[in-house]
Parts: C-alpha cells; sequence; structure tokens
C-alpha cells in the first residue's frame, strides 16, 4: 500500500526544507570562513558551497546525497555519438530517499553585480525562463552577488522583467525563516519560483 498524499507531501516539503538549510548553511560557513573570492565564476563558488555542504554532519543526520553539474537527461533523446554532452545540466543536485521513492531538489546558480547589465539579463534568460520551459524542474535558483548593492541587482532584474512586459512575474521578497534574502516569483507556466540570494561583497 502506498503513502498517502499528505504524507508524501509533507517529506517532500520537509526535505525541501533541509536543502535549504544545507546550502544557507554552507553559505555561513563561507562568509565565516571568508573562502570566497569575488572574481570566481559561479561554479568556483558552487564548488566551494558544495563542500561546506559536503562537510556539514546535517547532511549525513538527513540523508541526503549532493553532486554538483548534474546532468539532466531527457528520454526521447537520439542516442548517437556524444549525445550525453548536449544534455542540460544544473548546477547542484540533492538528494534522498524514503521508503521506495526517491526526491532529488536542483538549484541554477548565477553570479549578479548591481552594475551587470548581462549578468541580470542572464539571471532571467537562463535562470528564471530555464524553469519556465522545463528544462530545470523541482529547484530553486541562487544569485551569488559578487559586486555592488543586492536589492538594487535585484530591482536590476525586476526592472529587465517589467521591460518585457512580465510586470507580474517580478521578485518579491517573503518571510524565509532560514535566510533573509529570499524572493518569490510567480509565473502561469509553473507557478511560485523560489530565489535566494548570497551577498558576498563584504566577503574581502
Amino acid at each position: 500500500m502506498g503513502l498517502s498524499k499528505g504524507i508524501v507531501n509533507k517529506f517532500k516539503t520537509s526535505f525541501e526544507n533541509r536543502c535549504y538549510q544545507l546550502i544557507i548553511g554552507a553559505y555561513n560557513s563561507a562568509l565565516t570562513k571568508n573562502t570566497i573570492k569575488l572574481d570566481w565564476d559561479e561554479n568556483d563558488i558552487t564548488a566551494e558551497l558544495h563542500n561546506y555542504i559536503n562537510d556539514n554532519p546535517m547532511r549525513i543526520k538527513y540523508k541526503i546525497s549532493t553532486n554538483v553539474e548534474q546532468h539532466l537527461p531527457k528520454n526521447n533523446t537520439n542516442k548517437r555519438k556524444g549525445f550525453a554532452a548536449k544534455f542540460p545540466r544544473i548546477d547542484l543536485r540533492m538528494n534522498t530517499f524514503s521508503s521506495s521513492c526517491e526526491y532529488k531538489y536542483y538549484f541554477e546558480a548565477k553570479n549578479l553585480k548591481e552594475n551587470g547589465y548581462a549578468l541580470k539579463r542572464r539571471y532571467i534568460n537562463t535562470g528564471i525562463n530555464s524553469f519556465l520551459s522545463k528544462k530545470y524542474e523541482n529547484g530553486s535558483l541562487v544569485g551569488y552577488l559578487i559586486k555592488g548593492n543586492l536589492d538594487l541587482s535585484i530591482d536590476g532584474i525586476n526592472s529587465l522583467l517589467r521591460k518585457d512586459k512580465r510586470n507580474t512575474e517580478v521578485l518579491k521578497p517573503k518571510f524565509f525563516k532560514f535566510h533573509n534574502n529570499y524572493y518569490e516569483s510567480e509565473h502561469k507556466e509553473i507557478g511560485i519560483l523560489k530565489h535566494l540570494f548570497f551577498d558576498f561583497t563584504n566577503n574581502l
């Protein structure tokens, strides 16, 4: 007999919250130990955060495994030589098992600068839009601020969305008990998309 839908949803919510706690804990550890360099690529930052996640004893307690640069294979792929290299990849995956079910949660990361138009446009085009197109599913976006002011950077993302006539999709701050810089955006394609922002600009 399978688990009831209510129990499954409760487990998935608990798992998602634990994923947030692990990545936010990694961010706080990186700030404390001053290990992130502001000239790093986003993949460098994600790899460093992943080290802290792996070393966190709570990860073992939660029975969560992780890896970076996770391939997202598609079932309808024409499997000719080189097909695997064409799979989309997402920056960070976490997964766990419960009874006979496996649950996965993903984070896609993007570097941001207050005056970095191209980075803010990329946050939309290859971040938000990748979730809307279902290229990425069951996950959140993480913005790594490496220069400037966070509020103004998010305002810049919202200005671009409004310029694209996507006023209803702007990022809005929400209360989140695990992290102050948490936002949500609403989209007709997928509903709510969640956004975490990690400010590294004081980590000099």
